[in-house]
């Protein structure tokens, strides 16, 4: 692994060939590994290390970036050369800020611990018997299964050459299954920092369960129904909300907030932060010019409280029409890497209901008359933006509930649901857990049950 004094060596490196007003070093990458089985057989492993060595720098209101793979003393001199030949030729960017200093920050970056020995250890050999682990749920229950155990350890690092100094390092355990009967299937994600949270044996068992449960599914027409989302389909559903929430998506009014911010768009039972300090998240506490990262309410009791902002944009959306519409205005350390087109995101959520009234999965299905739950969703796709209506599909392990218990499964359904209005018909959440899913980034969130859910269409699966 990169340590902190060789990263800060190599930054010492491209300080020294550089001539430009100001430079800024990334340096991240590491090690990931990862074992790939289908038909109940491994059939690939795979394992790399790499770093990438990413070199900005500002010349006289100019900005560019250039990158390599290579830490020798002649390709650290040609990465900068290059950064500094781009930017020669750009345009002057009249909003282009010096690059931050660590006195700028209102208290330093906070550590985050997030590396353990025993997920970087893994070898072959470990990932092989957790595959096997997995596999043999799958034969006892006379199953297909396919999917992936990985592991990787990674590094992130930024220098400036006005003083910022930052570095995170932390190591990852994948685990994915699905199982696949003769007319159903069940799925199972789970990702964590530390491999000893993941347990492939009863995230197979819980798939293999849902395969077997949904075996010769019914069809049930489409229409409003009360669904009980598992947390994997709520996160990759309230997935495509965050890309609005930073100023930039506001200043291009392509954000779902314009007009909407101090509003109560949601139920009051949501609220939602970005937290990268929350002890289920992961991820560096800092941003893409080495900003920490702040812990941002962006939701409070269904209004909209706060947007995120990056040094650039908090700075250009004081001096625009937008900056009395929009609260709080400053930088939150949820900046991307300059220069980029696209400003910020909140990246580490968590969404949580009221105190004190969370329901398990068992609890919701229980209090149900009729209804449908939803392991997953996928393919899904945005149809309007302003409403936040997205169009996608139910997968792997869809059912019937009737009169407070699972019946049967059931073919799948393609929705079309706005965001707004789903969050607005929550009737009921699960304590909130860390959960994977495949259209979105992880996040802490809950089990929902909601009323009025949309499905236009029933597949023939």
């Amino acid at each position: 692994m990169l340590s902190r004094d060789k990263a800060s060596d190599i930054f010492d490196k491209v300080q020294k060939h550089s001539s430009a007003d100001e430079v800024e070093l990334i340096v991240n990458g590491g090690k990931s590994s990862l074992t790939r089985f289908a038909n109940n057989e491994i059939t690939q492993n795979v394992s790399e290390e790499n770093y990438v060595l990413s070199v900005r720098v500002n010349l006289d209101g100019r900005t560019a970036r250039a990158t390599t793979n290579k830490f020798d003393e002649d390709s650290i001199r040609r990465v900068v050369e290059s950064a500094t030949a781009l930017a020669r030729v750009q345009d002057k960017d009249p909003d282009l800020l010096p690059m931050p200093a660590p006195s700028e920050f209102a208290a330093p970056i906070s550590p985050v611990g997030r590396a353990f020995f025993e997920t970087s250890s893994i070898g072959p050999r470990e990932r092989a018997e957790a595959v096997g682990k997995m596999v043999g749920v799958a034969k006892q229950h006379d199953l297909n299964s396919a999917g992936i155990f990985a592991t990787s350890e990674s590094v992130e690092a930024l220098f400036n050459s006005r003083g910022v100094s930052a570095y995170h390092t932390q190591t990852q355990a994948d685990a994915s299954i699905t199982m696949i009967g003769t007319d159903s299937s069940g799925w199972q994600k789970a990702t964590y920092p530390d491999a000893r949270d993941l347990d492939p044996r009863r995230l197979a068992e819980t798939a293999a369960k849902k395969a077997k449960e949904s075996a010769h599914p019914k069809e049930l027409p489409p229409g409003k129904y009360t669904v009980i989302l598992e947390p994997a389909a709520v996160l990759d559903l309230v997935g495509f909300m965050f890309w609005d929430w930073g100023g930039q998506a506001i200043l291009d009014e392509r954000s779902f907030l314009n007009n909407r911010i101090g509003k109560r768009i949601f139920g009051e039972n949501i609220t939602i932060i970005d937290d990268v300090y929350h002890p289920l998240q992961t991820g560096a506490p800092f941003d893409g010019e080495g900003v920490p990262r702040k812990r941002v309410p962006l939701v409070e009791n269904g209004t909209v409280e706060r947007l995120v902002f990056s040094r650039g944009t908090a700075a250009k959306l004081k001096d625009s029409e937008f900056r009395d519409k929009v609260g709080p205005v400053e930088a939150t350390g949820h900046g991307f890497p300059l220069p980029n087109e696209i400003g910020e995101m909140p990246t580490n959520i968590v969404i949580t209901g009221p105190a004190g009234q969370s329901k398990t999965v068992d609890q919701m299905i229980a209090s149900t008359e009729r209804g449908i739950l939803v392991t997953r969703l996928w393919y899904i796709r945005e149809v309007e933006p302003y409403e936040k209506l997205l169009t996608g599909m139910t997968r792997d392990g869809t059912f019937l509930i009737e009169n407070g218990q699972v019946r049967q499964g059931l073919l799948n359904f393609r929705f079309n649901e706005s965001m707004i209005h789903m969050l607005n018909n929550v009737e009921a959440m699960s304590e909130s857990v860390r959960s994977s899913g495949e259209e979105s980034f992880d996040m802490v969130v809950p089990a929902m049950k909601v009323r009025d859910f949309n499905f236009t269409e029933v597949t023939k699966f």
